[in-house]
């Protein structure tokens, strides 16, 4: 007798502590359905980035000099090889470049504005851009062009 009671005890004490364990919380973290969220997030993020650039086509000219770090889309005026000027991807006539620069402009005269002359672009067209912009006022100009392969 004392055998059958401690036997039928041992299976109820093996049932109970099995449901215990179900209806207990799981401590652990999932990681996997995160790590498949930034995955495709970085995925997104990597084919859209080249898509932000400004879209007026300039063949740039290559120097040795290092990339700026910018934390704001930077003002940039483009003057493509037929000598068209572009206000960000807008086309203005060189007497308005001055104008509309100091309507965007959202730190004024500090603001920093890259010029992008095409390599084909005549010299003399960009220099007058520049020129007009410099005599506006505005002092912190930057020429954008490509790093140079091999470097």
């Amino acid at each position: 007798m004392g055998m059958s009671v401690g036997s039928a005890g041992g299976r109820n004490a093996r049932r109970r502590g099995r449901r215990g364990s179900r209806s207990g919380l799981i401590s652990e973290i999932n990681v996997t359905p995160f790590v498949d969220v930034m995955l495709v997030l970085l995925i997104i993020f990597m084919v859209a980035a080249p898509l932000l650039t400004v879209g007026v086509p300039i063949d740039l000219p290559e120097t040795q000099a290092k990339a700026l770090n910018s934390e704001t889309q930077p003002i940039t005026v483009s003057v493509n090889s037929d000598g068209q000027i572009y206000l960000q991807e807008t086309e203005v006539p060189i007497e308005e470049v001055v104008a509309k620069l100091q309507a965007i402009a959202r730190s004024g005269y500090d603001e920093r504005i890259y010029v992008r002359g095409d390599r084909a672009a005549d010299y003399g067209t960009v220099m007058r851009v520049m020129a007009r912009i410099s005599a506006a006022g505005y002092r912190n100009l930057g020429l954008v062009t490509l790093q140079e392969e091999g470097n």
